[in-house]
This record gives C-alpha cells, structure tokens and sequence, in this order.
C-alpha cells in the first residue's frame, strides 16, 4: 500500500511539472482588440435595424396605412420608403408622419412610395 501512494504522488508530481512546463513554455495571449470604427459601425447597424423594425411595426399597426406592402430601409438613421401597390396621397403622408416620429430617424425619403 505505502508503495502504491509513493508511485501516485510521484505520477502526480510529475503531471503537474510537465503542465506548469507546457503552460509556462506558450506565449501569453494578448487581449483582443477592437478598432474603434467598428464599434460605430456595429452600433450602427444596430440602430438602423432597429429604426426599420419599429417603422415597420408601427406601418403595420396603423389603420388605414397597408403596411404589408411597404418596404422600408434604413442607412445611417435615413428611412426610404417604398412600395409596389398604388397608395393613396394621404397613405404616403401618414406613412411619412408616422415614420418621422420615430426616435432616431433623421431624415425620411418616399421617392419610392407609388401613389394612385
């Protein structure tokens, strides 16, 4: 018995030298880094697709508005709206209104917006 707890601290003692070697003998990581610019871009496009989500939401939410047939694209907080289907003038300027309400949108281009 005494010989076999002498042979596992001796295998113990060994792993352990071997490891701390191993770890001693790798280069220690630097941090990662991130450009500044890529931070801004990244929160960017975060802020634009939350703007076209919530415009989205709120087209579709309004009576009176189809905002199913609405497209609605978002670059560096300026909405373009667009669509397929004829709107009438006063569902193209209530679609403007309500998406010029939204927090963050800076400008609002319906050049898109088909009217009857």
């Amino acid at each position: 018995m005494k010989k076999f707890a002498i042979a596992a601290a001796t295998a113990t003692t060994l792993t352990l030298t071997l490891a701390n070697a191993a770890f001693a003998q790798q280069p220690a990581q630097t941090p990662l880094t991130v450009a500044a610019g890529e931070i801004d871009k990244a929160t960017e496009a975060t802020t634009d697709t939350w703007i076209t989500t919530k415009v989205k939401a709120d087209l579709m939410t309004e009576k009176g508005v189809p905002g199913t047939d609405i497209k609605v694209e978002t670059n560096k907080g300026v909405v373009s709206l667009s669509s397929d289907v004829a709107l009438t003038a006063s569902q193209k300027d209530m679609a403007v209104a309500i998406t010029r309400k939204i927090e963050g949108v800076k400008a609002v281009s319906a050049d898109g917006l088909k009217t009857e």
